[in-house]
């Protein structure tokens, strides 16, 4: 066997294996271009950790548990002329992310509440924070399952931890008392410590017909907008518009 399939080999053993699959095109170039071995290994391993890197992101996205992947650079700001981009622009920034600060995205269905959201919350994953996505009425379920369980406090300790979590839908579906409970204790888990997203179609004003108990109510939201920024998005919606466009209603009218 020759030392070139036993350095594949080797490779192999070593469970390098973009290195391996890289090898012989690299060999090529660095015999053409006449690469010293120190040029030729730099090269070889910045590949490699390029490589391991984007495999890192991925996972770290995947465990997120976006809906969608999509990013700030595709969020159509002119369909939103009312939506200051700058502002968002700075929240891309995970500046209230350094003062633990939240966010509430607050508008009606289809504004693009949960694709800024998203956006924001992979630009911090892309940062290198720890960042969970979750339904309000899917994180409640859990939560609840767990309390059953007598497994509460550590699913509670487990949520706080994330650097940034982000939670979908707040009011989407009605919320029973001991939900209502269970999301306060988490929400007061983080108070201070962690940043999180909140998205929801209901003002706060309405707040009392999410959580139905007007104290614990008032308790939530004092623990959210201490420390907050409040965007309120007002304007068309984004499904609304792909729809009549799928339908060739916008064209028509154009």
């Amino acid at each position: 066997m020759s030392n070139y399939h036993k350095l594949l080999n080797n490779l192999e053993s070593l469970e390098l294996y973009h290195l391996k699959e890289l090898f012989p095109t690299h060999l090529e170039r660095a015999i053409h271009q006449e690469l010293s071995l120190t040029d030729s290994l730099l090269d070889l391993t910045d590949k490699e950790l390029e490589y391991r890197k984007k495999i890192i992101l991925e996972k770290r996205l995947k465990r997120a548990n976006f809906p969608f992947m999509k990013g700030i650079k595709d969020f159509d700001f002119d369909f939103q002329p009312k939506l200051k981009k700058t502002e968002v622009m700075d929240l891309i920034t995970l500046r209230f992310m350094d003062t633990k600060n939240n966010l509430l995205f607050i508008g009606n269905s289809g504004v693009g509440k949960t694709h800024l959201a998203t956006a924001i919350g992979m630009e911090a994953v892309g940062r290198g924070f720890s960042v969970l996505f979750s339904l309000s009425n899917e994180l409640i379920e859990k939560l609840d399952s767990s309390h059953k369980k007598g497994t509460l406090e550590a699913t509670l300790n487990r949520y706080s931890k994330y650097d940034l979590l982000i939670i979908d839908e707040i009011g989407y579906l009605p919320m029973s008392s001991n939900g209502a409970n269970l999301f306060f204790q988490l929400i007061n888990k983080r108070y201070e410590r962690r940043s999180t997203i909140l998205t929801s179609n209901i003002p706060l004003s309405q707040w009392t017909d999410i959580f139905q108990e007007k104290k614990l109510t008032n308790a939530i939201i004092d623990r959210l907008i201490h420390h907050s920024k409040i965007i309120s998005i007002n304007g068309k919606s984004y499904r609304m518009k792909n729809y009549m466009e799928t339908k060739g209603y916008l064209s028509e009218e154009k």
